[in-house]
């Protein structure tokens, strides 16, 4: 332990000063912004030019290049008022922007006329003379007109788009605008519309890589985490499966999702898993086997504690066995928990096939995993010290085979794995033309060297 604690001393050196940096609040872009506080500003303001230089402030407008501000006069029962859009290039849909959203708000129209939206009631009158019989019909058209909103306005008039959302945060816009959609500041509104139009390539949905079937389905997962979604309720065709967000990283606020069934699962267990998920202290999160070590009950046990898979199906078959998956933008695996020992010597295939062969070929994972899991201490452990288990002649064998040796069995063992993990190694990080023919290489050098 004491050299375990000096290796992590010189290694992981930490630094026990505190170190306090302070900028000084002088910017000229500042200077539209009221100085509420101390803190960071975290309301909208209704006047636009703070929210601008705001904004500026904040996406670092100087040097960072995509970030878009669409400044344009809008137009609401004819009268004007400014306004601005807010994204980032590359990661909405242009066509939407233009038609949608600049288009009914900046174009003067019936939907954003005073004279289009009023509501035309004729009413006829009769007046009728006592001293006459005589009665006048008059058409006389009557103007209703209601208590202007903007807000409600443009909500319910101006912007045709089936998902739309209004903040009261800078926080709720930033982190709508960097996860893809756009954000809309009216002068005058303390508020902020964030407009879903996500528009950004990925990748498509292909065969599984890792996790092969011949007669499953060819669909795996994506880096898209609601293509994701969607490939487990095109699976499971029922209203209680629950799909539930959170955010986890306080820089990178990655969206993760949680799937269960609402009337099979056990609500213990998804409080855990929420716990667990609520609970990560944590900068970043850039994939799901980061997340896999931060959840699971004890990080140094080497046998896995989570199942980590890249097929729909299968993540649906746990769900529908109460069981909870978790998803990762950005991850095209799915986590799902809990796991038991038996799960790991399932394959998707066994679901297609009946049940004695399927139960056959778990029986051969289970010896498989014995195998390799114990052959090298047993042989280790017969060839040095229990020789009379081994038959006579095959004995005679091994000990000629091992008289040219230097090497004892202990050492030939380690350098045969470590062999085995080069190859691995190369077949992965070294280019692929390259790569096999390396660890191919070595080890050809060092059975030729042993022989």
């Amino acid at each position: 332990m004491k050299f375990i604690d000096s290796l992590k001393k010189y290694l992981f050196p930490v630094d026990n000063n505190i170190h306090q940096f302070t900028i000084p609040a002088n910017n000229s872009a500042t200077q539209h912004i009221p100085d509420n506080s101390n803190e960071d500003v975290k309301n909208i303001y209704s006047d636009i030019q703070s929210n601008i230089e705001y904004i500026k402030v904040k996406y670092n407008l100087l040097i960072n290049s995509d970030i878009i501000i669409r400044e344009f006069t809008l137009t609401a029962r004819n009268k004007q008022y400014k306004a601005f859009l807010l994204f980032v290039d590359g990661m909405i849909s242009i066509d939407l922007a233009n038609n949608y959203l600049l288009k009914p708000l900046m174009l003067k129209n019936s939907a954003n006329s005073f004279d289009g939206i009023q509501n035309q009631i004729k009413v006829k009158k009769t007046r009728t003379n006592n001293n006459q019989n005589l009665t006048n019909h008059n058409n006389l058209t009557v103007k209703k007109v209601n208590k202007f909103n903007l807000q409600d306005y443009i909500y319910n008039n101006l912007v045709p788009q089936n998902n739309i959302k209004v903040k009261s945060e800078f926080k709720d816009i930033f982190s709508g605008v960097n996860s893809g959609n756009c954000a809309l500041f009216v002068d005058t509104l303390n508020i902020a519309f964030e407009i879903d139009i996500k528009d950004f390539q990925s990748r498509s949905v292909s065969k599984p890589e890792n996790e092969v079937v011949i007669r499953g389905p060819q669909e795996a997962f994506v880096e898209n985490i609601r293509v994701n979604t969607t490939l487990i309720r095109r699976i499971i065709n029922n209203e209680n499966l629950i799909i539930e967000n959170i955010k986890i990283g306080k820089i990178s606020q990655t969206s993760c999702v949680i799937c269960y069934m609402n009337n099979i699962t056990n609500n213990d267990l998804v409080a855990e898993t929420k716990y667990r998920l609520n609970n990560i202290d944590i900068d970043y999160l850039i994939s799901s086997g980061q997340l896999e070590q931060l959840i699971e009950d004890n990080s140094n046990y080497s046998i896995p504690q989570i199942i980590s898979t890249e097929r729909p199906d299968k993540t649906a078959t746990y769900l529908l066995e109460g069981r909870i998956a978790i998803i990762v933008n950005g991850s095209p695996y799915a986590l799902v928990v809990p796991a038991t020992f038996i799960d790991f010597l399932e394959s998707p295939e066994d679901k297609n096939i009946k049940f004695q062969f399927a139960n056959l070929l778990k029986i051969i994972r289970l010896f498989s995993f014995l195998i390799t899991l114990l052959l090298p201490g047993i042989y280790v452990a017969i060839t040095s010290f229990h020789q009379e288990f081994i038959p006579t002649e095959l004995l005679f064998a091994i000990v000629a085979s091992r008289a040219s040796v230097p090497f004892s069995i202990i050492f030939e063992i380690i350098i045969m794995e470590l062999s085995f993990e080069l190859i691995r190694e190369a077949s992965l990080r070294v280019p692929t033309p390259i790569g096999p023919t390396i660890g191919v290489i070595r080890c050809i050098n060092y059975w030729t060297s042993r022989c």
